[in-house]
């Protein structure tokens, strides 16, 4: 095991995407094997020394980002173990990137459906956000395809949970551990909503004890291998940018297009997105207020009735096929996702050089509920004076906010204003994170969507695997908060 204690070494890991600033560690530690970070662990508990969990760096919340203790970083639990055609799994370690078992179950005939904006998010990461990217459209959450976790609690116990081995409820939510400790897992009383949601720990009648661990965000847990579900490799994937004159134009197609067979992806683009996207590429039309970039499966037999049916639906909202953008192969293909990316990208450049901690909504409404939403973005900027850029996954009726303060005055502002969006989607049934997290930026968010005494519950679940209290302090909610149960 590797520990280097180096400042300039540390202080790469001392960011993320979401650009929050102070972090401070005595060390990083590099395990290479699940018995070496099961010992550190437990020495770190003994000592009551925080341990920070550290992935791709690609979180916007801050989650990664130590404030004391040991960072252990997993990027040396990297193997792809095994690939099964047969039966449709990978066996991977947490410190895989996503893009690299894409393309691995690819060469296989395989397809592994979570597709992060970030290339280099680990499946590891994405697991403790239970965060998918643009195609959970179709095929729902990273959750969905988790079947086993292999683990090192903060005690330094090593457990292996398969999904289908033990399920909670109140009358039956203990589990033995290996060192003979009993943990009883306190069942919380808040219901999560009915949209695409990665707010606080995951819990609902009966669950399946593995999905607790999905979407804990390092405070449980140190997920060391993962066995995931595949799909099969569609035979092709139709991507295309179209662009509009009108936003509301575009949101009718994309409200339009969720009914169309095999659809993968909607994304949008609102003008100001458009502008970033355009600083890289001149090829973007002038003048348009809005864009859509979708994905869909489809088959070499049925292209061409595909892509009357899509030209129908262009027409239908005022858009053109003279402006549209399709790919022909897999190489145009895969430079439109690029394209697609690099507006977040963009957008990050533009906090770093800022200074201010991103300031991004991650909500989801219900799907009749998320015109409501969309007006009450679009009359909440007019007037207000911020510099804004709402782009994101609007076939599930979830867009990410960004606002992009240039003074204190506006940093303050814009906080205010992103509370006042936070307030009106649980007011329609939504979730204040539906992706991403909640970290150590989005306390107060969650507050608001379990209120808190649901805080408190989820306090009481993360005591009972860490009474020493240890792993991923201040992620998910303050830390402050442990002392009160």
């Amino acid at each position: 095991m590797i520990i280097k204690k180096d400042p300039e070494i540390i202080k790469s890991y001392l960011e993320d995407s979401s650009n929050l600033k102070g972090g401070f560690a005595s060390e990083v530690v590099l395990p290479s094997k699940i018995e070496e970070l099961s010992e550190f662990i437990k020495e770190a508990n003994a000592k009551k020394k925080p341990v920070t969990i550290s992935g791709g760096g690609t979180a916007t919340t801050g989650s990664r980002i130590p404030f004391g203790g040991s960072v252990i970083s997993m990027e040396k639990f990297n193997a792809i173990s095994e690939i099964s055609p047969s039966e449709m799994r990978a066996r991977v370690q947490t410190g895989v990137f996503v893009e690299e078992l894409k393309f691995a179950c690819e060469q296989k005939g395989l397809f592994y459906t979570s597709h992060p904006t970030e290339r280099a998010a680990s499946i590891g990461g994405t697991i403790a956000t239970n965060a998918s990217g643009s195609r959970s459209l179709k095929y729902g959450p990273t959750r969905k395809y988790v079947n086993r976790l292999k683990m090192v609690l903060p005690t330094g116990d090593i457990i292996e949970i398969k999904r289908g081995d033990k399920f909670l409820s109140s009358g039956d939510s203990q589990i033995a551990l290996p060192s003979g400790i009993i943990i009883d897992i306190p069942m919380p009383s808040y219901k999560m909503p009915n949209v695409k949601n990665s707010a606080g720990y995951f819990v609902c009648p009966g669950m399946d004890l593995i999905d607790l661990f999905i979407g804990q965000e390092g405070t449980l847990s140190v997920i060391v291998e993962i066995e995931l579900g595949l799909e099969k490799k569609p035979e092709r994937i139709l991507s295309s940018f179209l662009f509009f004159d009108e936003e509301c134009s575009a949101w009718s197609f994309a409200q339009d297009a969720r009914s169309e067979n095999g659809i993968l992806s909607i994304e949008y683009f609102d003008s100001n997105s458009l502008e970033l996207l355009r600083a890289g590429n001149t090829n973007v039309p002038a003048n348009k207020k809005a864009a859509i970039f979708f994905e869909q499966e489809i088959t070499l037999d049925g292209e061409d009735a595909v892509l009357e049916r899509w030209s129908d639906l262009i027409s239908k909202n005022k858009s053109t096929m003279d402006d549209a953008w399709v790919a022909m192969n897999e190489s145009d293909a895969e430079l439109f996702t690029k394209m697609r990316h690099s507006i977040p990208d963009a957008i990050n450049d533009i906090y770093r050089k800022s200074g201010y901690s991103k300031l991004s909504t991650d909500i989801a409404v219900p799907d009749n509920k998320f015109r409501e939403m969309l007006d009450f973005y679009m009359d909440s900027f007019k007037g207000s004076g911020l510099s804004h850029a709402i782009f994101g996954h609007i076939g599930e009726s979830h867009l990410h906010v960004n606002m992009l303060p240039r003074s204190p005055e506006e940093d303050v502002r814009a906080r205010e204003l992103s509370m006042t969006f936070v307030k009106k989607a649980l007011s329609l049934g939504g979730t204040v994170s539906a992706e991403h997290g909640i970290g150590k930026l989005k306390h107060k968010y969650l507050e608001a969507m379990y209120g808190r005494a649901g805080v408190l519950e989820m306090a009481k679940i993360k005591k009972a695997f860490d009474p020493n209290c240890i792993l991923g302090l201040d992620n998910i909610f303050p830390k402050e908060y442990l002392a009160y149960v």
